[in-house]
């Protein structure tokens, strides 16, 4: 089963790094949180990709292009032709396929454009810019049984602030208390299944997955939800980023499977 990655957005909320590149292509502990992602998944044995680049497109593919370059220990010999010579041989298991579509492409188009390269099968889709520990296997399992068109992974997302509790009529405050995890909710957190009828509930270019796609599907009782308790975070903030790497940093990573 192949995983298509969405990482083809500006990344305007975390403009701090993204004006140099695409958000996926921001590193946790020295490494694009994309790889990150990508080892996640082929730690469960998927090991092709199909990436959904737009806004800087270039640098994830000259990324790739020089990855195993980048990763390991080589001699240059000047004095000798420039005859390069590897030291090891740092690979990985992986068909990854690069697929421009287009800058200013939503969501559901992006998706409606690698129709091609999916062989006519379900795939896993997830975004570029989110870690989590749930277990891929279990996912599949849940999709398979419910025997729908989608299904997503329900991630819980904690209050960050406290809670007021306001009299509609008067306006004033009637309670004020700390948040609790009664205040938490539960949102699409990617790691998605797919079977290929997606592809008919998205209309072109300006189809905002999320939106116009999520919709139809609940209006025919064709979204499942799996519900993971565990580690989820995406990384949409500078304050995000940071969090992430102190995770890696301390050894810590949830995601760390591999």
């Amino acid at each position: 089963m192949k995983v298509v990655i969405l990482a083809g957005g500006f990344g305007t909320r975390i403009s701090e790094e993204s004006h140099l590149r695409p958000k996926p292509m921001i590193e946790i502990g020295g490494m694009p949180v994309l790889w990150h992602i990508m080892k996640y998944y082929s730690g469960y044995g998927y090991h092709e990709f199909i990436i959904c680049c737009g806004y800087k497109q270039e640098v994830i593919k000259e990324w790739f292009n020089s990855y195993y370059l980048h990763n390991s220990d080589v001699t240059f010999d000047f004095t000798d032709g420039k005859k390069m010579k590897v030291h090891n041989n740092i690979a990985e298991s992986w068909k990854v396929t690069l697929v421009d579509t287009g800058l200013h492409t939503m969501t559901g188009g992006r998706i409606k454009r690698i129709r091609d390269y999916t062989g006519g099968e379900p795939f896993m889709l997830t975004y570029g810019d989110g870690v989590c520990d749930a277990d891929l296997s279990r996912l599949l399992a849940f999709h398979n049984e419910k025997g729908r068109i989608a299904t997503l992974t329900t991630v819980k997302v904690s209050q960050r602030f406290g809670v007021l509790d306001i009299d509609a009529g008067t306006g004033l405050v009637k309670d004020f208390r700390e948040k609790s995890e009664d205040d938490s909710v539960r949102i699409n957190g990617g790691f998605m299944v797919l079977e290929p009828g997606i592809f008919d509930y998205i209309s072109g270019d300006d189809s905002i997955f999320e939106q116009e796609c999520f919709e139809k599907l609940v209006q025919d009782g064709q979204l499942a939800a799996y519900r993971h308790n565990g580690f989820w975070q995406c990384m949409d903030t500078q304050r995000e980023k940071e969090k992430l790497e102190e995770l890696w940093g301390l050894q810590k990573a949830p995601w760390k499977i591999w």
